[in-house]
């Protein structure tokens, strides 16, 4: 098996077809990614799947690769199990996790913002703006380049998953500025089809990223990389400043939603 661990996925797939088959059966999804240039190794570490479902699904590929093979799925220890329990996070890493609750609590204001344009459209219109303007300089200048500029670097850049995670980006960014058209030209309609597509985009990248490659990268790092991480994330909070304000941008938008409703 050693010498296929070592080769790209695409090009397996292309091989064993059953491969794919058997990829989507346990929700990892790389018949549909584009480059195809991770590692099967790779495809098996960077998903954080439980250690009963990587034996299950390293017993399949084995079997579809050696079907003449007697093949013996390997044991779960108890040790394995905890071990897998719960997502633990490095300092920076776990910084950027926070970084993302308060991204999700943005995004599940965004509904309820858009239906208040037919309370309050003045007030309506300056969430909205307001919620570009977090989403262009929290969530994409201080997180998203935290991520580009500095924890991205600590890995091969050629992944898929980092490559997908660059995309990802990119079309946030997109959205975005379609939102800043939408409010300068009070164009509800336009609004809403780009902030409810963001918040679609967003709720899955983040997704990606607590579940999948964070605590991969978070096993891959060492002692220095982490202290060197979490120097240079503070540098970045430093010169930026703005953690708190809009923090508290989020808070009260929360605040006067839950006031209208109750």
């Amino acid at each position: 098996m050693e010498k296929y661990l070592n080769q790209g996925i695409k090009p397996l797939i292309e091989q064993f077809p059953v491969l794919g088959d058997i990829l989507n059966k346990y929700d990892i999804g790389c018949t549909d990614c584009t480059g195809g240039s991770c590692l099967l190794k790779d495809v098996v570490a960077i998903h954080n799947v439980s250690p009963q479902i990587e034996a299950d699904l390293m017993y399949e590929i084995e079997k579809a690769i050696y079907p003449e093979r007697d093949v013996v799925k390997r044991v779960v220890t108890e040790q394995d199990l905890q071990e897998k329990k719960e997502l633990k996070y490095s300092p920076p890493v776990k910084q950027l996790v926070d970084e993302h609750s308060l991204i999700l609590r943005w995004l599940d204001l965004v509904e309820d913002v858009l239906a208040y344009i037919q309370v309050d459209s003045e007030q309506a219109w300056q969430w909205i703006a307001a919620g570009a303007d977090f989403s262009r300089n929290y969530a994409d200048k201080l997180h998203h380049s935290k991520e580009e500029d500095i924890l991205f670097t600590y890995v091969d850049q050629s992944l898929e998953i980092i490559q997908v995670m660059y995309e990802d980006h990119d079309h946030g960014r997109s959205h975005i500025k379609q939102v800043y058209k939408a409010v300068e030209n009070q164009d509800v309609e336009l609004a809403e089809k780009h902030l409810l597509a963001y918040r679609a985009l967003l709720r899955e990248h983040i997704k990606k990223e607590n579940e999948i490659l964070f605590p991969w990268m978070d096993r891959n790092l060492t002692d220095t990389q982490v202290g060197q991480l979490f120097a240079q994330f503070a540098a970045v909070n430093a010169e930026l400043q703005v953690d708190e304000k809009y923090r508290q941008f989020v808070l009260e938008v929360e605040d006067k939603l839950k006031k209208q409703v109750s």
